[in-house]
């Protein structure tokens, strides 16, 4: 499979499809046709513009989409995606708010690295923007970064999240959703070993797996069942001569796609039924619920060969995190050394990704952290993507988290925007 012909070949694949349903949406649309009353045309037609729609989001990176917020004052006030910190696999990036003075909170939110864009968050960035200075860390897609920039693997990812932390100070609250939770609170620990003063006020971790064996999901028994080896040969491959990635081994954004869609491909192919129907009947919008959702879903991107790699052998099989010995750069990284900053745990009681049971077990590993300092939450009926975007985190866990954040910081002051009378 480590072949650029092999990646190369799944693009092509991609490419004919999105070029599929370019050509029925085409000739299925042509105006001499209108003259018929078949109405099989306009199913072919919908049929092509849903499908070339969905092909084409597979290699686009969508964007924030988020232009302003609203102030107290009654004017919006315009949002700036500023770099605070550029490295070659991954940006911090800030949320900056015009006319408004730095906030009492000061947020880091951590987005997972398992296939998605930075941007899977937007929901969750524009909850918190009103009332927090928001950080988010911004992967980029393996496909892009030169093999020249080197490799790229759970030790590098920790310490990307060290610096992350130590750039932004002392008063950041960290919030880590999913994937990045262990390696988040590994980095955290790390701080309080090496450099205790850059410590974070607090740290939440949402739906992530801090011990994938606490509760069974397919997601670890898939990883019990391959070897590493059957692993490498049947999910790694090396990007094609399209991308700047040339010759990377990486873990493809289709691949985990493919995955994704497998586990419940029974809904997502009612979804797209009924969608090639709300089209054919004018019924469907270029930001209908649909297109919003799957538009960012069906953005994938590309995962270095050895993140992915170390993350399924030292997290889910070797449970390193989870048995507290992960090493990073020739260091035990010891989680009984966090003593001071509060930690909270987030968990769906349906979630199908990280079941409860595998993030809690983040507190009982924080043997050094009074317990007054610890605190848990497990929503009823919420599942893997409602923890920290959809209902339940805008109705309950979002209102939790920031309480959570305001008990181990002081209260956060009013946003104090400035009313002007020309626009900014």
């Amino acid at each position: 499979m480590k072949y650029m012909a092999t990646y190369d070949l799944m693009e092509s694949i991609r490419n004919t499809n999105e070029w599929m349903g370019a050509t029925a949406r085409a000739m299925a649309s042509y105006p001499a046709f209108s003259m018929t009353m078949n109405p099989m045309l306009n199913i072919m037609a919908a049929w092509g513009e849903v499908t070339e729609r969905s092909f084409a989001r597979m290699v686009t990176k969508p964007d924030w989409g988020i232009r302003s917020i609203p102030g107290p004052d009654g004017q919006d006030h315009l949002v700036d995606i500023k770099t605070v910190v550029e490295k070659p696999f991954g940006n911090l990036i800030q949320f900056f708010v015009r006319r408004r003075a730095p906030m009492a909170r000061k947020i880091l939110l951590v987005a997972p690295m398992s296939g998605h864009y930075a941007t899977l968050l937007r929901s969750t960035v524009a909850s918190l923007l009103p009332d927090a200075d928001v950080f988010v860390t911004d992967w980029h897609n393996a496909r892009d970064i030169p093999v020249s920039s080197g490799k790229f693997d759970v030790e590098d990812y920790t310490l990307y999240l060290v610096d992350f932390m130590r750039t932004l100070g002392p008063d950041t609250h960290v919030i880590a959703v999913c994937q990045p939770a262990p390696l988040t609170l590994a980095a955290t620990a790390y701080l309080a070993g090496e450099d205790p003063e850059a410590q974070p006020r607090s740290l939440t971790l949402i739906g992530g797996p801090i011990d994938p064996d606490a509760a069974a999901t397919d997601v670890t028994d898939f990883g019990r069942r391959i070897t590493m080896g059957q692993l490498e040969q049947i999910a790694i491959q090396r990007v094609g001569f399209k991308y700047k990635g040339v010759g990377r081994l990486v873990y493809p954004g289709l691949l985990q796609l493919q995955s994704f869609m497998s586990m419940n491909a029974d809904r997502h192919s009612k979804a797209f039924s009924e969608q090639i129907l709300r089209v054919a009947r004018g019924e469907a919008g270029d930001h209908d619920a649909h297109n919003r959702f799957y538009d960012e879903y069906l953005a994938v991107m590309d995962m270095t060969a050895e993140f992915y790699l170390s993350t399924v052998e030292r997290v889910f099989k070797n449970r390193e995190i989870a048995r507290n010995e992960f090493v990073v750069a020739g260091k035990k990284v010891d989680i009984g050394a966090i003593t001071r900053v509060a930690v909270k745990t987030v968990e769906g009681e349906k979630d199908d990704i990280s079941a409860p049971g595998q993030c809690v077990a983040a507190l009982k590993l924080c043997t050094g952290l009074p317990e007054h300092l610890k605190a848990r939450h497990l929503e009823p009926e919420a599942g893997h993507y409602g923890i920290f975007a959809g209902k339940s985190w805008r109705l309950n866990i979002r209102p939790l988290v920031l309480n959570f954040i305001d008990a181990n910081s002081g209260a956060p002051s009013k946003p104090q925007l400035k009313a002007v009378k020309t626009s900014a």
